[in-house]
């Protein structure tokens, strides 16, 4: 069996005047409102790039859902994104509900499947193109070496291996920058061109925006 169609998304980044990207978002919509307050973020100029994980945990997660129909942020999917899908798939939700997908229980439940299903169209991989270079994001890693559009990768790696970060693993080539959320982290961490801006908002740390342009 192939791979999904939609693996990649590339953005041509240089139309908006302030790209953003952001850790983990876990339902914790009021921080983010607060953090975009703080930095004069425009949404008629600017974009916001999440890491992943949008839902799950924090209080507000279908209100976190519903950014993304906004025109000003864009997503990679996560591994929280793609435990609503699978359970949605097959009915089986109890591990999503133990790892904090709960919230969909009590929540107007055709809203929710909606918003949920719209994560299908999610990339696992972003590359931004931005007056400060090329900037590739995932969730959790980007599993090669080497990046290269297109290129095929073990797609669970992507959403769930720790083992770079863990391992002190090396920068990959072929992008200026990589960054990462998934694992959380007390402080953001910098290592080679590896950025992991996880920083354990919803855990009471804090949210990590980062300006790429």
């Amino acid at each position: 069996m192939g791979q999904p169609d939609k693996i990649y998304q590339r953005i041509v980044a240089t139309n908006w005047r302030h790209v953003w990207v952001v850790g983990d978002l876990h339902g914790c919509f009021s921080l983010l409102m607060a953090k975009l307050r703080q930095c004069h973020f425009d949404p008629w100029q600017d974009l916001l790039v999440s890491v992943g994980d949008v839902i799950d945990r924090g209080p507000d997660s279908l209100r976190c859902l519903r950014l993304m129909r906004k025109s000003w942020i864009v997503a990679v999917r996560g591994n929280h994104e793609q435990m609503a899908l699978d359970a949605l798939a097959t009915g089986e939700q109890l591990s999503w509900f133990m790892n904090g997908g709960a919230w969909f229980a009590h929540a107007d439940q055709p809203a929710a499947r909606l918003t949920l299903e719209a994560c299908r169209k999610l990339p696992w991989i972003l590359e931004l193109r931005c007056r400060s270079g090329i900037h590739v994001v995932a969730h959790a890693d980007y599993p090669d070496d080497d990046y290269q559009w297109q290129k095929e990768v073990d797609l669970q790696r992507v959403l769930w291996d720790r083992a770079r970060l863990m391992n002190n693993g090396n920068g990959i080539r072929g992008a200026d920058h990589f960054w990462f959320g998934h694992t959380p982290l007390r402080h953001r961490l910098d290592r080679d061109n590896l950025h992991y801006i996880d920083t354990g908002a919803v855990f009471g740390g804090e949210l990590t925006l980062v300006q790429l342009q």
